[in-house]
């Protein structure tokens, strides 16, 4: 019997992957008095050691002149260990910012984000914040909110226009979401909704391979023709028919997440070695047999696994890998009891979080340490994959995935540099991956130099101020900040995270960000919602 995949069809296997569906989410409320300094006629910043996303390393200190949101120049500010030497004269200046001794870096992309929904996160407002309040200053939504290309487009455009606390949000959304112009089972389908995509201030496709591989093609090819973006989620059920390997022939823009990888490099078979008694649709099923693949593969370092990266980066395919939304399968234990939780995790979210057949990613029904240990072997291969990638000059991007599985928006992505770190990369090459990488990512299907990424002479304001040095401690990063001892009073205390994160020019509080977020938490608590 020959079965067709119909939109309802399609939507069956979307419920299994993705969160629910977008009412009750609220967008962003206007940006109030006070909320961000600027934008400036002229801003200067002042004494800071430069981290320019170049991969350069850094440099300093400098005064860094922007006129009218761009940056105009960047000038030495004094010579390190002068003495005696005045300081050079500033220009004037509608503000300045005294960075003397801290960090400036470029405004950090989040390339795989969702905003809320209404059972655990209802208002944007309380995302957006969380992700500039940790210097994210872009976002790629795949999607922000699901089904709802309105609404996104809505966020998107204030956004641009600085109207909302947010961060500037490239739009990619599933196919066949948000039209009303039937099924896309067809290529000549697939292709009618990707010009409509074009046509409706969508970016990009995120595709899950639930289509037929043909379709996926014709909507991939269509995609370049249109100039936009394509980010490919190759989950079990279709990763038979289309694995990474095959959709990067295709012309796919960027791997996210691990899937696709690993089935390309298969040894002795095509498909995956299941349990007999495997349901995908039982997540614990889903999640705690997706790391067994880990030793079903050709081993690092053979012909096949560098022949396998050696394809996807003449292909030019971007590897996006989200480490930290699977991290707590390795050690629920630490993801459980972050830091941050109990001040800044809304209540409905935590309830969301705690193990449940109804919500995407609680799957811990029966955690084990089996379970565990087969995660960490996991991430081992996974790393080394990323490793090798980018050592012979692949492109990686960095993306959180957060809101899912205890990750937290914003605290999820420092963890994420910091995973890349334990992935073999250094330093000044995650901060690449965070800033610059990403930029091209997304400006590379439009033909077009990225605006931003880079701390550079004709680039936007997008930046972060930061006291510590990340290239020393990327912990330095995080809204809690790091537990550090103070030697004069012998007590521990949490210091660090970000000062303040430059989006377009206008200056944002990182601290009152998060604070911000706080009220919205005890709100929460206060009105008896979810659990503490």
């Amino acid at each position: 019997m020959k079965i067709i995949r119909t939109c309802a069809a399609a939507a069956l296997s979307l419920a299994l992957a993705l969160p629910a569906a977008a009412a009750g989410v609220n967008p962003a409320p206007p940006r109030k008095p006070g909320e961000g300094l600027g934008p400036f006629h002229t801003l200067i910043i002042h004494g800071a050691i430069l981290i320019d996303g170049t991969g350069a390393p850094p440099n300093g200190p400098v005064d860094i002149i922007i006129h009218d949101n761009i940056i105009s120049e960047i000038r030495e500010s004094a010579r390190p260990g002068a003495v005696g030497a005045p300081p050079r004269a500033l220009p004037p200046a509608d503000h300045i910012i005294d960075a003397t001794g801290q960090y400036v870096l470029p405004g950090f992309i989040d390339m795989h984000t969702h905003g809320g929904t209404a059972d655990k996160a209802p208002d944007l407002t309380y995302v957006y914040k969380l992700w500039m309040a940790h210097g994210v200053t872009t976002v790629r939504s795949v999607p922000l909110v699901f089904d709802d290309n309105a609404l996104v487009s809505s966020e998107k455009a204030r956004s641009a226009r600085n109207e909302i606390v947010a961060p500037r949000i490239f739009n990619y959304t599933t196919p066949c979401s948000s039209w009303k112009g039937g099924p896309c089972n067809t290529p000549e389908q697939g292709r009618a909704w990707v010009r409509w995509a074009a046509k409706n201030n969508i970016d990009g496709v995120k595709f899950f391979n639930f289509d037929p591989p043909e379709v996926m093609a014709a909507m991939l090819d269509e995609a370049k023709l249109q100039h936009l973006g394509s980010v490919a989620h190759l989950s079990q059920p279709g990763v038979a028919r289309m694995n990474a390997l095959q959709a990067g022939r295709l012309g796919l823009g960027t791997v996210t997440h691990y899937y696709g990888h690993f089935e390309s490099i298969l040894k002795g078979h095509q498909i995956q070695q299941f349990p007999s008694d495997y349901n995908y649709a039982n997540e614990e099923d889903r999640f705690g047999e997706a790391a067994a693949i880990w030793d079903q593969t050709y081993e690092p370092g053979s012909k096949e696994w560098w022949d396998y990266l050696k394809e996807q980066k003449a292909n030019h395919v971007d590897f996006d890998p989200t480490f930290t939304i699977y991290s707590a399968g390795r050690d629920l234990m630490r993801a459980r009891n972050a830091d941050w939780h109990p001040i800044y995790t809304l209540p409905s979210l935590w309830a969301f979080y705690q193990p449940s057949h109804q919500h995407h990613g609680s799957f811990f029904f029966d955690w084990t340490t089996e379970r565990e240990i087969t995660w960490r072997r996991f991430y081992q291969r996974y790393m080394q994959l990323i490793h090798d990638y980018q050592s012979i000059g692949g492109r990686v991007t960095t993306g959180s995935d957060s809101g899912f599985i205890y990750n937290l928006y914003g605290f999820g992505y420092i963890q994420e540099l910091e995973l890349l770190q334990e992935a073999g990369l250094t330093p000044l090459e995650v901060i690449r991956s965070a800033t610059l990488n990403g930029a091209m990512t997304l400006y590379d299907p439009k033909g077009e130099a990225p605006p931003m990424g880079e701390v550079s002479p004709g680039k936007l304001a997008d930046l972060v101020v930061v006291p510590e040095n990340p290239l020393a401690n990327f912990k330095v990063l995080y809204g809690t900040g790091r537990l550090k001892l103070d030697d004069k009073t012998g007590k521990a205390a949490m210091v660090g995270g970000v000062r303040y994160t430059i989006k377009d020019g206008i200056v944002y509080d990182a601290k009152q960000l998060l604070a911000d977020v706080r009220a919205m938490v005890e709100a929460q608590r206060k009105a008896g919602v979810g659990a503490p």
